[in-house]
């Protein structure tokens, strides 16, 4: 329990309001909860989420002690009343989420704060009781693989160190099949196939590159393919990623001549685009272990996917549920 004295400076706020600024990790909408729940007290008693406090007034807050940590990317989960995620897989080692376009992944350059994928998981995780932050040696939930903020798919959180080690090192042995779905302009040919190449990465202009020949400092880079439909003058296409560069679809089928629908940033995306992001989804993560995989070993041979992509019911609805 914690008790703060409302000084003359405040004097006249709304008890709510005053909670806001004093405790500013604590959502408005869990502060009003513990209001009703009593759980926050203005001398000893109930009080309103309305009542206007006096200077001397004592409340007492009974919310846990990392509420009143001083805001910062590693207490951004606090600050999130209701997590907002859509799971598709879970248990005691893992969490496979279906993150929508829009949403970060992570923290960037200290935006997006409490509104990043990570948040949302780690507070679900903290209101579920199976996180306990403050624990000595407490490990944080964290994320094993990322995509980009306008690409959806499933992404991949360890709720334990031995998980986020091992996934790690099999994702980095290409242990995991993952799948795209992407509408790209064109028909792309032959109908089945492979992109190669090399690609460069700008740091700078947070942009890559795609050459048919090696240059200083790219990397080789390969997405296999198959068109499923072409319809006008669109197509829809799985890709696998065999490596996985940054932006490695997009801007691979931007080299062949096919940009993916809505890329503003390697397509030509203009005014009237039907579309403000790239048709790109990770629908499909497969488990292929070869080596040994510990405690994650009961996962060798699943696969899982989301139900339904978008930009496919909107462009291709006949294949809508069979993919």
């Amino acid at each position: 329990m914690r008790e703060l004295i409302v000084g003359a400076n405040d004097a006249g706020q709304r008890l709510d309001r005053f909670l806001s600024k004093a405790v500013p990790l604590l959502p408005a909408s869990l502060a009003q909860k513990y209001i009703r729940l009593k759980r926050i007290k203005l001398g000893g008693r109930r009080a309103a989420r309305d009542t206007r406090l006096q200077a001397g007034d004592v409340l007492q807050l009974y919310i846990n002690d990392e509420f009143f940590d001083t805001p910062r990317a590693e207490n951004a989960y606090l600050t999130v009343a209701s997590p907002r995620l859509r799971i598709v897989y879970e248990d005691s080692q893992i969490l496979l989420v279906d993150k929508q376009p829009g949403i970060a992944v992570h923290p960037h350059d200290g935006a997006e704060y409490g509104r990043t994928l990570i948040d949302q998981i780690q507070a679900y995780l903290y209101q579920k009781g199976e996180w306990i932050p403050r624990a000595e040696n407490a490990f944080t939930p964290a994320l094993c693989n990322r995509i980009d903020r306008n690409t959806g798919g499933l992404v991949i959180a360890a709720k334990t160190a031995e998980a986020l080690r091992v996934m790690n090192q099999k994702i980095k042995d290409r242990e995991l099949e993952k799948r795209y779905l992407a509408i790209v302009e064109g028909a792309p040919q032959p109908r089945a196939g492979s992109l190669t190449g090399y690609l460069f990465k700008d740091e700078k202009k947070n942009r890559v590159y795609v050459t048919d020949a090696p240059q200083p400092g790219s990397k080789s880079c390969r997405t296999d393919y198959r068109v499923i439909a072409t319809r006008g003058a669109l197509s829809l296409v799985e890709c696998t990623l065999v490596t996985g560069r940054t932006h490695q679809i997009r801007a691979q089928f931007a080299h062949a001549g096919h940009p993916l629908l809505g890329d503003g940033k390697y397509g030509k995306l203009g005014k009237d685009a039907a579309r403000s992001y790239q048709a790109l989804y990770a629908y499909s993560i497969a488990f292929r272990f070869t080596t040994e995989a510990g405690s994650l070993s009961y996962l060798n041979g699943r696969s899982f996917r989301v139900q339904e992509v978008d930009f496919v019911r909107e462009y291709f609805p006949d294949f809508v549920g069979k993919l």
